[in-house]
C-alpha cells in the first residue's frame, strides 16, 4: 500500500502553512515557537522549495539555485531560526566580472565599489556618495514612478559600463531590470553593499535539516508528498485545507504558493472582488532561469583564484533583453569549493545560471526541448572553456534545468525563479482583507526576492497571523 504522509496530522490546527520554502518555512517556525498548533503542507518530497538540493552517484551534491545573499541574513536567522545557522552564513572571497567593457574582481560592497568607481571608472567621489546615500535611503513606502533606468541617468548619464557594474548582479540576484521601480533596485543593492555577499557553508542539505530540527523542536506538525487541494472558505472566512481526501479544519491558511496559484486555483476567484481579481490577473509574473549543473572528476580541481561567483558576459552592452535571450551571451558562474560541504566528499562544483523566459521553453516537443538543453549544456561549458581550460576533460558529470524544471518540482507560474514583479506585492498584502484568515508569504515584488526577501517577508505574515488570532481569541471571549 502506498504510505499515508498524512497519518500523524491532526483534523484541526491553528495555522495550515501551504508550501516550504524560505517564506513558508520561517512563518511557520516562528508560529510554533509562539505555541501555535501549525501544519506544514508540502508537495514535494524535499522541504525548501528553491532553496533545496539535490544528489548524484559519485557523492555530488548540488544546491538547486545559486544563494548569495546579504548580511542581513545572518541576523535574520538568528533571530526566527537559530544560532548554528546564523554561525554557518560566511561571507563570500571574491566577485569577479569579465565582459567586454571591464575585467575586475571585487568584494561586493559600498567600499570596495567606491574605491572602483572612482579610480577604475572616473566618478566624482561626490557623485559616488549621492548615488549610494540615495539608494540607501529608499524605502517599501516611497513613489514608484522612477526607474531604475532613471536613477543611473540622473546619477551616470551615459556610463553603461557603470550601469552594468551596479545592475548586473542584481538582475541575476531577483530578476529585476531597468524599467522596474528605482526602490526594487535601491533595497537590494544597498543591503549587499552594507557587507557584501555571503553563502550557507554546508550547503541547502544541511541548511533544510537543520530548519526541519528547528521546526520539529517548536512542534510544527510537516507532511511531505502532500499537495494541497483547496483552501475552504465559507461565510467570507478561512475555515479549513482540503489535502489527500481530508478536510484540515483551521482558521489560518498561509500560502507560500506562488501568488496566482494561490488566487485562482486553492481559493477561486468566487471568493473575491472583481476588481480585486482584476488586480490580480495585471500582475506581472517574474522571469525564470535555466541552470547547468557540473561535477568535476574528485582528482580535479577550481583554482581558487578563478572566484566564488563569475558574473560573465560576451555581449558588447548590458541590456535586459540579451540576459533573457535564449542566444545566452551571458552567464553567472557559482564555483563550489570543498570547504563549502566540509564534512560532505571533496568535491569541485560549478553551477551555471542565466535568466531566461518561460515562453521560449514552454511550448516544445520533447524532442526540441532535449536537444535544447543539450545545446544548453554545450554552449555553457564552451563559455567555462575560458575560465577552466580542458573543462570538458576534468567534468564527470553535466546537466540542465530549464524553465519547465522549475515548474514542475516547484508548481510556481510559468517557472517563476523569483515570484511576481512588484504590484504582487500589494495584491499579497490585501488577501487577508479579502477572505479573513487567508495570508500568503511567497516571493512577490523584487523587494521580496531572494533568500532574505522572503524569510523576511514569513516574518512580516508571521506577526499579521499572531494579530489576527488574537484579535479573534479576544472577540471570542467577548461574545
Amino acid at each position: 500500500m502506498p504510505k499515508d504522509f498524512l497519518k500523524d496530522v491532526q483534523n484541526r490546527y491553528d495555522v495550515v502553512v501551504i508550501g516550504s520554502g524560505l517564506g513558508g518555512l520561517t512563518a511557520a517556525n516562528i508560529l510554533g515557537r509562539q505555541g501555535r498548533r501549525v501544519l506544514l503542507l508540502e508537495q514535494h518530497y524535499k522541504l525548501g522549495g528553491l532553496a533545496t538540493w539535490f544528489k548524484r552517484p559519485g557523492g555530488h551534491i548540488f544546491d538547486i539555485s545559486l544563494h548569495g545573499f546579504p548580511y542581513g541574513m545572518v541576523k535574520s536567522c538568528k533571530r526566527y531560526w537559530s544560532a548554528e545557522i546564523a554561525d554557518s552564513i560566511v561571507p563570500l572571497d571574491g566577485v569577479r566580472f569579465d565582459n567586454p567593457m571591464f575585467s575586475l574582481t571585487t568584494k561586493y560592497n559600498r567600499e570596495d565599489f567606491t574605491q572602483l568607481l572612482q579610480t577604475q571608472f572616473g566618478i566624482a567621489p561626490q557623485v559616488i556618495q549621492d548615488f549610494f546615500d540615495t539608494a540607501r535611503g529608499m524605502n517599501f513606502y516611497d513613489e514608484q514612478e522612477t526607474t531604475t533606468g532613471q536613477l543611473f541617468e540622473k546619477f551616470f548619464p551615459g556610463r553603461e559600463d557603470v550601469v552594468r557594474l551596479l545592475m548586473e548582479p542584481i538582475t541575476y540576484a531577483n530578476g529585476s531590470t531597468l524599467e522596474d521601480p528605482a526602490i526594487t533596485y535601491g533595497i537590494v543593492f544597498s543591503n549587499f553593499m552594507s557587507k557584501g555577499v555571503y553563502v550557507f557553508r554546508g550547503g541547502t542539505d544541511r541548511l533544510i535539516k537543520l530548519m526541519q530540527k528547528e521546526l520539529e523542536a517548536n512542534g510544527v506538525d510537516i507532511a511531505i508528498n502532500s499537495p494541497a487541494e483547496k483552501v475552504l472558505v465559507e461565510g467570507g472566512k478561512v475555515v479549513g485545507v482540503k489535502v489527500g481526501g481530508r478536510t484540515i479544519q483551521t482558521p489560518v491558511v498561509v500560502s507560500n504558493a506562488n501568488l496566482l496559484n494561490t488566487l485562482f486555483n486553492l481559493v477561486g476567484e468566487e471568493y473575491l472582488d472583481r476588481n480585486f481579481c482584476d488586480q490580480a490577473r495585471a500582475v506581472r509574473m517574474n522571469n525564470s532561469s535555466t541552470q547547468v549543473y557540473m561535477a568535476l572528476a574528485p582528482d580535479q580541481t577550481v583554482d581558487r583564484s578563478t572566484g566564488d561567483l563569475l558574473f560573465s558576459s560576451t555581449a558588447h552592452r548590458f541590456q535586459t533583453d540579451l540576459l533573457l535571450s535564449r542566444d545566452i551571451t551571458s552567464r553567472t558562474f557559482s564555483f563550489y569549493y570543498p570547504d563549502m560541504r566540509p564534512e560532505g566528499k571533496a568535491r569541485h562544483l560549478i553551477v551555471s545560471s542565466t535568466n531566461a523566459r518561460w515562453e521560449d521553453w514552454s511550448n516544445l516537443d520533447e524532442e526540441s526541448y532535449q536537444a535544447s538543453k543539450q545545446d544548453l549544456i554545450e554552449t555553457t561549458l564552451d563559455a567555462l572553456e575560458k575560465y577552466l581550460p580542458n573543462c570538458r576533460e576534468k567534468i564527470v558529470h553535466v546537466e540542465a534545468a530549464t524553465p519547465r524544471t522549475f515548474h514542475h518540482y516547484t508548481m510556481h507560474y510559468h517557472g517563476s525563479s523569483f515570484g511576481t514583479k512588484f504590484e504582487g506585492l500589494a495584491v499579497s498584502r490585501e488577501l487577508p482583507q479579502q477572505i479573513p484568515g487567508l495570508f500568503h508569504a511567497g516571493s512577490v515584488g523584487i523587494i521580496m526576492s531572494g533568500w532574505l526577501g522572503t524569510i523576511n517577508y514569513g516574518v512580516i505574515v508571521s506577526n499579521d497571523v499572531d494579530n489576527y488570532l488574537m484579535a479573534a481569541a479576544n472577540q471570542a471571549s467577548l461574545a
